[in-house]
């Protein structure tokens, strides 16, 4: 998008003379005289960028350009607006800042203070650009589920969820500790047939196996002690819709027996009961565990193994899905604002990105979720969150980021630096003369020192 700024000021001696300076800085300039004229070229242009006198005709008072700043601001809010005043006008001028404009300058204003605050404007429209992007893209799944991700490795493993999805197959979700194998069990049940009955989930690794088998079972009054009263269990709570057994591999190899029995009867015998009950249940598994390892070792019933595993989603680790990092992060920052006040514009600094996207994440998505939760309190009411906020693992990743021999590429790049900076410098940050010092165009000078974040 071309960088484009409407300059408003009476001076026309003032709006010659900046209209060329900006020119040369790559900027496409719209001009305004007066307050009617202002309101005409924002409403026709709808400029994101504002330079503008506050002692504007026809009153000629400095109210006049505050008044105006408000209107602006008022209609678009995003807007950057740098305000200028004389010298006797600073109250008027740092009241516009604390309404929303961007800046402040009082006259005479020098034109690098002026082009360092609309390099920092134009830095900060790339970085709402890129929030507005991401949040558009956390919208995407249709059916509010947070399957977020666009590499190849999630997207296999969406697209075989959304095939099995329909069906009353049995699924078995595989992958490491905090992979998100429990939302995907709430996806395949949301896009299923039986997304109007209920969702029933357990952890069978929390409980022992006597417990566990009375949770799923049921058991009769009086069947052992403590039992004051019939319990349906979980298998008929699910009744006409999902019942998600979590971390399967952990249960008693006992109970599996009960288990596979019940699956294949498609029947229930509750602790204490002569008489089996009916189910009808859809049944998504999941587990952090090789089964296939654990049946060669005899800690998992193979007949059970193959009758849970009618499809098998196996999730990627966080660090094997290229790509996914920042729109994950994003997703998690947006769900941690709603539990902490103050933080709702904070956003990721580059260097905490950096390392964020060096780290292995051992913890997978539940740790980007806490870190990102750790971010926002520690970055408090500022507006970035940065690399000093996050934990200390992701801060010694960066230290040996920084800390690693330079690479030939980077040499290159670090000399290209240097060599723009001298020229720069030698040509009093002239840049069309820096650049024919250079031998390049002076466009190409402009991607160069963008590319370099060097600040003329």
């Amino acid at each position: 998008m071309a960088k484009s700024v409407l300059l408003i000021d009476d001076d026309d001696a003032f709006r010659e003379v900046y209209h060329e300076l900006l020119l040369d800085e790559g900027y496409v300039v719209h001009e305004a005289r007066d307050v009617p004229t202002a309101k005409a070229a924002f409403a026709k242009h709808q400029p994101r960028l504002v330079v503008l006198d506050l002692m504007l005709p026809p009153s000629g008072s400095p109210t006049a350009g505050a008044a105006l700043c408000d209107e602006f601001l008022s209609a678009s809010p995003n807007c950057k607006i740098v305000t200028i005043s004389g010298t006797g006008d600073t109250k008027i001028a740092l009241s516009t800042v604390r309404r929303g404009a961007y800046d402040f300058l009082t006259k005479p204003i020098e034109p690098d203070v002026l082009f360092a605050i609309l390099d920092r404007a134009q830095a900060r429209f790339a970085l709402e650009d890129r929030v507005e992007s991401l949040e558009a893209s956390l919208a995407a799944p249709a059916d509010g589920s947070g399957l977020l991700g666009s590499s190849k490795t999630f997207l296999a493993a969406r697209k075989l969820c959304e095939k099995a999805a329909p069906t009353d197959v049995p699924v078995l979700i595989t992958g490491a500790t905090g992979t998100g194998k429990e939302v995907i069990a709430r996806h395949l049940h949301a896009s299923s047939n039986r997304s109007e009955g209920p969702f029933v989930a357990i952890n069978c690794g929390a409980l022992n196996a006597n417990l566990l088998e009375s949770t799923l079972f049921g058991h009769k009054k009086g069947a052992f002690t403590g039992a004051t009263q019939d319990s349906p269990g979980l298998f008929r709570a699910a009744t006409g819709g999902t019942l998600f057994l979590d971390e399967i591999g952990d249960m008693d190899p006992a109970l599996q027996v009960k288990l596979l029995r019940a699956l294949e009867t498609r029947e229930v015998l509750a602790v204490g009961a002569t008489e089996p009950t009916a189910i009808d249940i859809r049944l998504v598994s999941a587990t952090h565990q090789p089964l296939p390892q654990r049946t060669t070792e005899g800690g998992f019933r193979e007949d059970l193994y193959w009758r849970i595993r009618g499809i098998e989603v196996e999730l990627p680790l966080l660090c094997e899905r290229s790509g996914d990092l920042e729109l994950l992060a994003q997703h998690f920052l947006n769900q941690a604002r709603a539990l902490i006040p103050g933080s709702a514009g904070a956003t990721l600094s580059s260097d905490a990105l950096r390392a964020m996207e060096a780290y292995g994440w051992p913890g997978n998505l539940r740790e980007l979720r806490h870190e990102m939760q750790r971010g926002l309190v520690m970055a408090g009411t500022r507006s970035e969150i940065l690399l000093s906020d996050l934990s200390p693992a992701l801060r010694q990743v960066d230290a040996a980021i920084t800390s690693r021999p330079q690479t030939l590429e980077a040499k290159i790049a670090a000399l290209e630096s240097s060599e723009i900076k001298a020229a720069l410098e030698a040509t009093s940050g002239n840049k069309s003369q820096a650049a024919e010092r250079l031998g390049i165009s002076r466009q190409g000078l402009l991607n160069k020192i963008a590319r370099h974040g060097i600040t003329p």
